[in-house]
């Protein structure tokens, strides 16, 4: 594809922990003709001061979404979340990214609040969904990797409310027309539960056995469910896809 039908830019990612990174969302994008730019700046790096119209995407990590004393690069990170809704940049925020979407739009989040989530989790479409230019037509139920035990307990006002599960409320949500959030994660495959602590997971109550196996038994219906709605967000983003 040529450079100028690319979009504006390469899509920013902001990754926070060493293992948390774009995974199968940043396969697909790439595919669907997008370049990304993947900052960690849990290694030092800076993140820029402007998004410049470029798309930005804010993955998952251990922190709540004002952990600034933890991860210092949380205020910067809030800044460019700020900027993509006030210039109706493209975004999408996964776990951490979607919780810091609701607080930063006016919405809540709380430490260790609800029941923990942990592996595939069958995620119910709400009827708003079936309006949303990602989520619609995906079906009433699809399976996604959760690893939480934070969670948005109030949305942003005005924000349309499209999935919640069994344990917890919040799952999507798209605030305006450009910036979703998510609390699950779409990026995260069946192979990456089988490398989760064996013995964290046990403290909580849960069996990695199980859930990798829940996990590659759900793979088919996620990856066409999720691969999708990557498509959708690449072309909200300007691919030509």
């Amino acid at each position: 594809m040529p450079a100028d039908e690319r979009g504006p830019g390469p899509v920013l990612v902001v990754q926070h922990t060493r293992r948390g990174g774009p995974g199968r969302v940043g396969t697909w994008l790439r595919e669907a003709g997008l370049d990304l730019s993947v900052l960690r700046p849990y290694d030092g790096e800076d993140l820029p001061d402007a998004l410049e119209g470029r798309p930005l995407v804010v993955l998952g990590g251990g922190f709540l979404p004002d952990d600034d004393e933890r991860a210092p690069w949380l205020p910067a990170t809030r800044r460019l979340v700020a900027q993509a809704l006030t210039d109706a940049t493209p975004f999408l925020g996964v776990c951490l990214g979607g919780q810091m979407l609701a607080q930063v739009a006016g919405g809540a989040v709380r430490a260790e609040h609800g029941r923990p989530e942990y592996g595939s989790t069958g995620i119910r479409l709400r009827p708003e969904a079936a309006r949303d230019p990602l989520l619609r037509g995906l079906g009433t139920e699809v399976p996604a990797i959760e690893r939480h035990v934070d969670a948005i307990t109030e949305l942003p006002p005005g924000a349309a409310w499209l999935a919640s599960s069994a344990d917890c409320p919040h799952q999507a949500f798209r605030v305006g027309a450009r910036a979703w959030g998510v609390q699950f994660h779409p990026e995260a495959d069946a192979a990456r539960t089988a490398t989760w602590d064996r013995a964290q997971l046990a403290a909580r109550g849960v069996d990695r056995d199980v859930i990798h196996a829940r996990a590659l038994a759900d793979e088919a219906a996620a990856v066409t469910a999720w691969s999708e709605f990557t498509r959708r967000f690449a072309r909200v983003c300007g691919a030509g896809v």
